[in-house]
């Protein structure tokens, strides 16, 4: 294929510019959402490799970090399940100590008064 004319090499050459666009002006470029920069800079990017665990890694003990395995390796439906099953517990829970708090009414066992006494 032939190279494109001198005439239009000097029109694009007219249509070139250098300058450099530098986004730390805030005045010129403001953030869409506040904060998302910080979030953007702590968050690895795919193009640098960083050794170093993240900071939240080092809080795990080996129990957290099993069922963190534990749930990566289940399929959505399975999560699911488990999530259901977390649900159903917590609500039960609720309605036990719901039941609990009553029988403590009750028995007078809140009682403010009753606090001094023994």
């Amino acid at each position: 294929m032939d190279s494109p004319s001198p005439e239009l090499d000097q029109s694009l050459q007219g249509l070139l510019s250098l300058e450099t666009l530098d986004r730390a002006s805030p005045d010129l470029w403001p953030e869409q959402i506040p904060g998302v920069s910080d979030f953007a800079s702590l968050t690895a990017s795919p193009y640098t490799q960083s050794n170093s665990p993240p900071k939240w890694l080092n809080d795990l003990e080996k129990d957290d970090m099993d069922m963190l395995q534990e749930f990566g390796s289940l399929t959505t439906s399975q999560l699911m399940e488990k999530v259901r099953g977390l649900q159903n517990l917590a609500f039960q829970l609720g309605l036990d100590e719901a039941r609990e708090m009553t029988r403590g009414k009750f028995l007078s066992i809140l009682d403010k008064s009753s606090s001094g006494r023994r």
